[in-house]
């Protein structure tokens, strides 16, 4: 399945660069990645966004883990049809494994993208995959969905339409 294949190498890509940043760059430390835009900076996050819930690291496991198992149950049996439906859960499965692999063998998340222009979180890929998902499938649910998605019948007999 080509969506399988996708999460698979966006969960690949995540974790290259959060090995790459944890083993060139030292922790608290950055280097410039695009100037005045964007640095790398090698920090561990145990709590989700903004560092929230950062004393429950195995809760956030559990509820990655969950996601995965949802979001890939989701893929397998079709909840969307059409692939830009199926795009969606797919970068969502892939951020939610992603988090998920460094939360369970790291005991916490490595975050590297430093936007300098704002006062923002630092982030990494799975965090990407996240955002744009959430963003691209709520998107699709609420406005392309009934355009793109097959209609089923209810099951009605036309015989009960007659009456």
């Amino acid at each position: 399945m080509i969506y399988a294949l996708i999460a698979a190498v966006l969960v690949a890509v995540d974790q290259l660069v959060k090995y790459l940043v944890m083993t060139r760059i030292p922790l608290g430390e950055h280097v410039p990645f695009i100037p005045c835009i964007l640095d790398l900076t090698y920090v561990t996050n145990t709590g989700a966004a903004f560092s929230i819930f950062s004393e429950h690291t195995w809760v956030l496991a559990l509820v990655s883990l969950a996601m995965s198992i949802v979001l890939a149950l989701a893929l397998w049996r079709g909840l969307f049809k059409h692939p830009l439906g199926r795009l969606t859960l797919t970068l969502l499965l892939a951020g939610a494994v992603g988090n998920l692999i460094d939360r369970a063998f790291r005991g916490f998340v490595v975050d590297m993208f430093n936007v300098l222009f704002m006062n923002f979180a630092v982030f990494n890929v799975a965090d990407i995959c996240v955002v744009v998902g959430g963003i691209a499938a709520g998107i699709y649910y609420i406005f392309l969905m009934d355009k793109l998605e097959p209609h089923e019948e209810c099951g009605h007999d036309n015989a009960d339409a007659d009456r």
